[in-house]
């Protein structure tokens, strides 16, 4: 199928090939891959979770190592590039208006929210620049969006992610959803947002929706981009590139998974969660209690005291490579990443 790749606006900021890197959480996706992205034309982006776990140089509670491991980690990344690049912020986070803060006092172009509903965003930023884009997983949460922004802050989201089903990390669906795929598909609920913005939209004002979640290659984003998505958000692929920092070992997760490895999980987020099953998911999974003191208090949906392990600690493992003691979040796609590639290869390989 052919596609003729567009420039993504982005309430002003120009994105030049329409391809979002997703935010992975817990130093997944940091400077060295959201600056390669950016760099090679799409948007490079860094996730804000787990920026400040221990065994951070910056001193301070969680919190404070949190704001400062953000503001160092947006300065690198423009000494890395001079193209727009965004953040991305859980709205399950605990510290979450404070990492706004940050970014907004950063003036970063782009805020990327999910993991709730970012209704008072808005009210957080106090600059012109950076623009918001809510993730939403239904045609409702897009309304609920556009109408309290557009009531309570006269303004509209600056674009709109659509995250399917068969995303990876944290997903908006419930378990029952997530296991009858006729009924919740990407393409079905991509259509249903479109019309929701549509009905907000005027000649001035254009909300771009990206569709995202099982997005894998040109095919995907063709077929998409056909239905009326102005961009793709693609997380997955990025993992197994060499700009990615986590280490060999969460990578060869990746390479060595089949397709039965990918399963998904309760989080202690509240939301489930899609992964590479390995033996610290078996043990989960049988409820065992992985012994941990929360030093985080990360996240507001997380009782450490009910909770059989701490999602903090187990990536941030993970991206150490200590796949024992963790494990790597994925989208259904995973067991098809099959060696690893340059940024500039696989945006090669995707728009050439």
């Amino acid at each position: 199928m052919n596609i003729e790749f567009k420039n993504l606006d982005i309430g002003g900021v120009r994105i030049e090939i329409p391809i979002i890197q997703g935010g992975m959480g817990v130093r997944v996706s940091t400077s060295s891959l959201a600056s390669a992205v950016s760099n090679e034309g799409g948007l490079g982006v860094i996730a804000s979770v787990g920026l400040g776990e221990e065994g951070d140089v910056t001193a301070g509670d969680y919190a404070a190592r949190s704001r400062s491991s953000l503001v160092n980690t947006i300065r690198k990344t423009r000494t890395m590039t001079d193209k727009p690049f965004g953040v991305n912020i859980m709205c399950a986070l605990t510290n979450y208006e404070d990492l706004v803060d940050v970014v907004q006092q950063e003036s970063v172009d782009v805020i990327i929210s999910g993991a709730g509903l970012p209704l008072k965003l808005p009210s957080l930023i106090k600059n012109s620049r950076t623009k918001l884009v809510p993730i939403v997983s239904s045609s409702r949460a897009a309304q609920l969006i556009c109408h309290v922004w557009k009531k309570r802050y006269k303004r509209l989201p600056d674009a709109i992610i659509v995250e399917g089903p068969l995303a990876g990390g944290h997903l908006g669906y419930s378990m029952e959803e997530l296991k009858d795929s006729k009924r919740v598909f990407l393409d079905n609920i991509l259509k249903e947002v479109l019309l929701v913005v549509k009905g907000f939209e005027s000649p001035v004002c254009k909300i771009p929706v990206i569709a995202a979640g099982g997005i894998f290659d040109r095919e995907d984003i063709a077929r998409v981009v056909s239905l009326g998505a102005s961009a793709v958000q693609m997380a997955t692929r990025f993992v197994c590139t060499h700009e990615c920092d986590v280490a060999d070992g969460y990578k060869e997760a990746y390479l060595s998974a089949t397709k039965e490895d990918i399963a998904i999980i309760q989080s202690p987020v509240g939301m489930p969660g899609r992964v590479i099953r390995n033996e610290f998911v078996k043990r989960i999974v049988r409820g065992e209690r992985i012994d941990f003191g929360c030093e985080y208090k990360c996240l507001v949906t997380c009782d450490s005291q009910k909770v059989n392990y701490c999602i903090a600690n187990a990536l941030f493992n993970a991206a150490r490579g200590q796949m024992d003691k963790g494990f790597a979040m994925c989208g259904s796609n995973a067991y098809r990443v099959k060696k690893i590639i340059s940024v500039k290869e696989l945006f090669a390989e995707l728009v050439e």
